[in-house]
């Protein structure tokens, strides 16, 4: 499953993000997606996790939750359309 989380706190890694959400299980990659022309986060990032239990926990545990002084925003991503 592909799970949005935005709402970040700029200072925030991919390897902070992954810590807190292999918590509930596997993760398979972080991306926090980032401004191109000034390498700076843009607040929001992608997470894939192979198990659905697992990321369906982490939007019910994580969403509206407090991360370095700002509440994220967890829920599944949605496709381009």
């Amino acid at each position: 499953m592909n799970i949005y989380v935005g709402n970040l706190n700029y200072k925030v890694r991919e390897d902070d993000l992954e810590r807190v959400i292999s918590e509930f299980g596997e993760v398979e990659s972080v991306k926090v997606i980032k401004d191109r022309e000034t390498g700076r986060s843009k607040g929001f990032a992608f997470v894939e996790m192979p198990d659905e239990k697992a990321a369906q926990a982490v939007i019910e545990e994580l969403n509206g939750k407090d991360l370095d002084g700002r509440t994220m925003v967890v829920k599944e991503a949605r496709p381009k359309d």
